[in-house]
């Protein structure tokens, strides 16, 4: 159960843009969650917006005390902590809302889309793109975390939606995935 919390707060920093930043603490806490094989550690963002769209700078890890003790004492942090303020372990206040955070994932690409469908229908180029139009294409109006997936080498966007606040936790403990985010609707974090 989340009962406290780390707050990363991102710095102005003159060479690196704050997408960059973002990108490379939230890579680095992926490869921490999946070294630890830690599912009991989410991830919020105070400062998520959607008119500009953007996270924010402020990152806060939610975890049981021991879970966040377990996660510092590891080295994770190496090369961003120029970049960050980080607080001590601290624990959630009392009387706060609960929200699930969750990956939200898009077909974007007509283009990839019309590779799917070549594949699988054995049809040619000309016609899924008249299947397919470009005008398929979803543009997602969700804050994203840009990420390089470790397997394939490719860049990604890494989309998050928040679910509705809640007085009550969802499921006690709640599970998450390898980048923080909640497994289900009902993986809350505190939300404050």
């Amino acid at each position: 159960m989340s009962t406290h919390h780390i707050d990363l707060r991102l710095l102005p920093d003159p060479e690196f843009s704050h997408t960059h930043l973002l990108g490379a603490l939230h890579a680095k806490l992926h490869r921490a969650l999946v070294q630890l094989q830690a599912s009991d550690i989410g991830i919020s963002f105070p400062q998520y917006c959607l008119d500009p769209r953007s996270l924010g700078s402020l990152v806060r890890l939610h975890g049981s005390e021991a879970s966040l003790q377990r996660l510092m004492a590891t080295d994770w942090l190496k090369g961003m902590r120029d970049h960050l303020d980080t607080s001590a372990i601290t624990a959630i206040p009392p009387q706060v809302q609960y929200r699930s955070i969750q990956r939200r994932q898009f077909k974007t690409s007509a283009e990839r889309l019309r590779r799917r469908r070549m594949q699988r229908k054995s049809e040619t180029a000309p016609q899924a793109e008249a299947a397919i139009p470009d005008s398929m294409e979803r543009q997602p109006d969700l804050p994203f975390v840009h990420l390089r997936s470790q397997s394939t080498g490719q860049n990604f966007h890494l989309f998050v939606a928040l679910g509705p606040l809640e007085s009550e936790p969802g499921y006690t403990p709640s599970t998450f995935n390898s980048y923080g985010l909640a497994s289900t609707p009902q993986d809350t974090i505190p939300w404050f």
